[in-house]
């Protein structure tokens, strides 16, 4: 289900009775957890959101968040517990393991086939059809997917254990997954089912094999083959699985020597010195003089961010700082740099000592592109890429329209794009036979087209309607939305038509004229940046000052009539579309005095 990204509709917290609702329904939902697990699960105090998202099919699901994490999600009044939550209570539900090699197919939108189910020598646990279930993988017992059952543990025996066994939901390494911290499963030892009996029976003898980690090398594989089959994960061969684990346990060995250092350190050590490493990877090598005065919050975003190592992610709460402005403080006090407040509330770099001992010290850690490094460091002209957003107008289904929107099995609030909007209202008038036989560019308005896209003046007087003006009525009277996409992130649905980036001259006194630029920070370009680049190129004076009336939002004012240089700018170097940039118009015309 969460395979495919999906889009965001709402954010909201849950508060006073909602809590309390939610607490009830979970405890009917999992009577196994005790009253202390219920409360620590849906606490009193601590921050619960809840959000509405639409699947890539579609199906609106409700997510409950507490601290950043995913807890639970909800479908047709139904809840399931998130792998984040399994870690914590690996035993809510039962559970049935599976090769490792098997996860990347789960995560992929494969579903669990009875080939892939390991049977443990104490047997399958008794689940019935339907039964919510977790999986493990062998030798890990960290839910790693959620599951229903399609047919009880008496029917997938009677079946030979071939077919498909579970319906997957949800699973590690998904979107879902990824919506909250990214953390990795718990090491969780699998519970013992042997008798201590046999341990005794054992003493004295001569051992098959040494204990290993691997749970590989317990298992005879067999000949059974791990491929996809109808969108379901089964077996592969056990030349492959040899294959991988002798792969993956070199590189094992490989990493053992530079971990054996790191693992003394606790994990809040780890993230400070890992903060630091990016700190001076990004100074040395993805920033320069003429980039100062910086956003710090551009600068860990846009510079720091890429300097993490693979499989790594900075997160500032879980080092001793938990602030980034008590990092660059720290770094301050050590006289690498100077931090200053140059508008209310913006705290930019203005200075950084490039010959500072540490930061010459300082090593590119093998992993990153020597040549791309060496690049970095002779260019000195390099600026950051920008890549322009997808964006994409969507229409939310309003009250008024939920009846037309109902058949194709629709409902309020649906997130549906105009080409969907085109085919579902094409597809309505084809089965209600709505087409005028005599001119069939024209559709007979029925009860629910009268009610739904006719104003009360309009509902006597028209009978039929065009094509175009039936299908540019029904826009107009959905909800405007739009999607926009960064590069190397998730969608965001937002309401509303985004506004454009607004250009405006103004007068100041003497005469003299400024650019004024507002609504950048919705296209994800940095008002700093951007008035940094003016100002070298035209050589006047730009600053960033709060937009009058809107919180948080800053625009962009530089001296004189700069439109000329903004239209090359955004239009040619940003390459934004021109329908996003208003007020290009009042460039002044060539050959007067600006």
């Amino acid at each position: 289900m969460f395979s495919r990204a999906f889009r965001v509709r709402s954010n909201t917290a849950i508060k006073g009775s909602d809590r309390r609702k939610l607490r009830t329904d979970v405890a009917a939902a999992f009577p196994n957890l005790s009253a202390e697990q219920l409360t620590e699960f849906i606490p009193n105090k601590e921050e619960l959101n809840v959000i509405k998202i639409y699947s890539h099919k579609g199906e609106a699901v409700t997510v409950y968040m507490n601290n950043r994490n995913p807890i639970l999600f909800e479908i047709e009044k139904a809840l399931y517990p998130t792998v984040y939550t399994l870690w914590v209570y690996p035993d809510l539900l039962p559970a049935v393991s599976t090769w490792p090699p098997v996860l990347q197919r789960l995560a992929g939108g494969a579903d669990l086939m009875l080939p892939g189910v390991v049977v443990p020598s104490s047997g399958l646990p008794q689940i019935e059809q339907g039964r919510l279930c977790a999986v493990t993988l062998l030798g890990n017992r960290a839910p790693v997917a959620v599951a229903v059952a399609t047919m009880s543990t008496a029917e997938m025996l009677a079946a030979g254990m071939k077919g498909k066994g579970f319906a997957v939901l949800h699973t590690y390494l998904d979107h879902l997954w990824e919506y909250g911290d990214k953390s990795s499963p718990p090491t969780l030892a699998p519970l013992v089912t042997e008798p201590p009996e046999e341990e005794e029976e054992m003493e004295g003898k001569e051992p098959v094999s040494s204990l290993s980690t691997d749970p590989l090398q317990h298992v005879d594989v067999g000949d059974l083959s791990l491929k996809e089959h109808d969108s379901c994960a089964v077996l592969i061969g056990k030349e492959e699985l040899g294959e991988k684990r002798a792969a993956e346990t070199a590189e094992d060995a490989n990493r053992e020597v530079q971990q054996e250092a790191e693992d003394s350190r606790t994990p809040q050590e780890q993230m400070d010195a890992l903060f630091s490493q990016c700190f001076f990877h990004a100074l040395k090598c993805k920033v320069k003089k003429s980039d100062l005065p910086l956003l710090t919050s551009t600068f860990l975003r846009s510079h720091m961010f890429s300097c993490c190592p693979a499989g790594q992610q900075l997160d500032i709460k879980k080092s001793s700082y938990k602030k980034f402005s008590k990092f660059l403080q720290s770094m301050q006090h050590q006289k690498i740099l100077q931090v200053k407040e140059l508008n209310k509330g913006v705290e930019s770099i203005v200075e950084v000592d490039w010959k500072h001992p540490d930061l010459k010290a300082f090593a590119i850690p093998e992993g990153f592109s020597s040549a791309s490094a060496a690049q970095d460091n002779k260019s000195e002209d390099r600026e950051q890429v920008y890549h322009a957003p997808e964006i994409i107008p969507l229409y939310g289904v309003s009250t008024r329209m939920t009846p037309l929107f109902q058949e194709s099995g629709h409902k309020k609030g649906s997130i549906l794009s105009g080409s969907e909007v085109r085919n579902i209202i094409i597809n309505y008038v084809k089965t209600n036979e709505l087409v005028d036989e005599a001119n069939k560019n024209l559709v007979k308005v029925n009860a629910i087209l009268c009610d739904c896209l006719l104003d009360k003046s309009e509902q006597e007087e028209i009978s039929h309607l065009k094509w175009d003006d039936l299908l540019s009525r029904c826009l107009e009277r959905l909800q405007p939305l739009h999607q926009v996409t960064f590069l190397g992130q998730e969608p965001m649905v937002r309401k509303g038509n985004i506004e454009p980036i607004d250009i405006a001259i103004a007068q100041r006194s003497s005469n003299k004229k400024v650019t004024i630029i507002k609504n950048l920070e919705l296209y994800g370009l940095d008002p700093q940046c951007v008035a940094n680049t003016l100002q070298q190129k035209v050589q006047a004076s730009a600053t960033i000052i709060p937009v009058p009336g809107a919180k948080e939002r800053v625009q962009v004012q530089i001296q004189g009539n700069q439109i000329h240089h903004l239209a090359k700018m955004l239009l040619e170097e940003y390459q934004l579309p021109r329908k996003y940039v208003q007020g290009l118009e009042k460039a002044p015309k060539l050959g007067r005095k600006k």
